[in-house]
């Protein structure tokens, strides 16, 4: 098994409760998620709670979206913790966090996904590190909730 920890940050000109009112919303996902465009017919589904802990969503998509849930585990003013778990294209649970980080009139905000790599996985990642196979991902992400939450 190879553990991994991927991490990126970035300075958003928003109060934290609007950056987080964001991330606690699986349905407000859609406006700034980096995997949201991977499949434009991608189906999606929603239970539990509207927002916060016990929010739920499902998606099932085409070879690049894959299939899985996530849901929200814990939820503080400083930091939003998610179960994300892997159907296809491989199985997978990892565990996500956004945290939050009141600076002056601007938020830094930390996205991590923290997670052990077994099987197929594991190989594939000894040739290709998780940080690179979804770092940018989450720079795109970061990159896309900066330009919502600042509009």
């Amino acid at each position: 098994m190879a553990e991994f920890d991927i991490q990126r940050e970035t300075v958003i000109k928003a109060d934290p409760a609007q950056v987080q009112a964001l991330v606690d919303d699986f349905h407000q996902w859609r406006k700034w998620s980096p995997w949201e465009d991977a499949d434009p017919a991608m189906e999606r589904t929603y239970s539990g709670a509207d927002r916060g802990i016990g929010a739920r969503y499902f998606w099932n998509g085409n070879r690049k979206a894959g299939r899985g849930d996530m849901e929200i585990t814990s939820a503080t003013a400083d930091a939003i913790g998610i179960r994300l778990h892997f159907e296809k294209p491989f199985k997978a649970t990892n565990q996500v966090t956004f945290e939050f980080r009141p600076q002056g009139d601007t938020t830094a905000v930390t996205w991590r996904m923290r997670g052990e790599q077994n099987g197929l996985m594991a190989l594939v990642g000894k040739l290709m590190p998780m940080d690179r196979l979804v770092g940018k991902d989450f720079e795109k992400g970061l990159a896309q909730l900066k330009a919502v939450a600042e509009t």
